[in-house]
């Protein structure tokens, strides 16, 4: 009874790992490169490429529960529909995808477009999963860590609609969970859908208001720049990422990332303590162990 983790060496799959093996759970890792792979003597390493199908057919061999974990890529979707036609070959009928929140309104945003695709495919072909589906990643912002303390203001052009942040280690603890609730039921569970959002729905406004808080001094909000954006994100990735990442910002001000009823409460009972918020976030960042 084995739990194959993909993307297991970033921020989110790393995290799972870790709350895997804290959980006695038997964990391999899909890594493309091994030297990376800094995990506990218990996890099982296995080389592979998501494009590579014999690399994953191995991986996935004996593998009875699988979390999948697609980076944002031109070639994003081709990897999700692989891997799950290669699980659904190798008999694994219990999984965990993430996804993202408000897929179904982020059409025009090749990342959110992709993993929407990726949803309907799980319903089509029948498949055993939970599809969870994060807002905004609250730790997301330690990228503009020094710009909020070194200038001043709050850079993200997050608008006025509200987005529920979520913190990554929820994401992951509540992942683990549900990875084990399906490995240890026995018989494969139906599709289920869970949100993962955190306590607040904040707005660039909000958010300012939280730093200049956290840090004593006022922080600004400079308003819903995405072409400045986008020519930032220029500057340390690839040119059609980061228009991905503008039209992604531009939904942001139009439609937001909102919570359905009960989203809160529910990840409240299943992990059994408050969600990570933005403030403890900031908190942390500002005054670091």
């Amino acid at each position: 009874m084995t739990i194959l983790v993909t993307g297991s060496t970033g921020t989110v799959g790393r995290q799972i790992v870790e709350q895997l093996v804290k959980r006695g759970a038997d964990v391999r890792a899909l890594v493309r490169d091994p030297s990376k792979a800094d995990f506990p003597a218990s996890v099982g390493i296995v080389k592979g490429d998501m494009l590579d199908v014999d690399s994953l057919r191995s991986a996935f061999s004996g593998v009875s529960t699988l979390f999948l974990l697609n980076a944002v890529a031109p070639d994003e979707y081709t990897q999700a529909l692989i891997a799950l036609n290669i699980a659904s070959e190798a008999g694994i009928k219990r999984i965990v995808y993430l996804s993202v929140l408000n897929g179904e309104q982020y059409l025009n945003v090749p990342h959110f477009s992709g993993k929407f695709g990726v949803e309907r495919m799980i319903e089509q072909m029948g498949l055993n999963a939970t599809i969870l589906r994060p807002a905004y990643f609250i730790n997301n912002d330690l990228s503009v860590k020094d710009v909020v303390t070194g200038y001043g203001i709050y850079p993200m052009p997050i608008g006025s609609k509200g987005l529920a942040m979520v913190d990554t280690r929820d994401i992951a603890e509540v992942a683990a969970i549900e990875l084990l609730r399906r490995e240890q039921a026995a018989a494969p569970l139906p599709i289920e859908r869970i949100n993962l959002v955190g306590p607040d729905t904040l707005t660039g406004i909000d958010v300012a208001a939280i730093w200049s808080e956290v840090l004593g001094r006022p922080i600004a909000y400079p308003g819903d720049d995405t072409a400045g954006f986008e020519k930032n994100l220029r500057q340390f990735m690839p040119g059609w990422m980061a228009f991905d990442m503008r039209l992604m910002a531009e939904r942001f001000l139009t439609v937001g990332m909102i919570p359905d009823t009960g989203d809160v409460e529910r990840l409240t009972t299943l992990l059994g303590r408050p969600l990570r918020s933005y403030s403890d976030f900031a908190a942390e960042v500002a005054t670091p162990a």
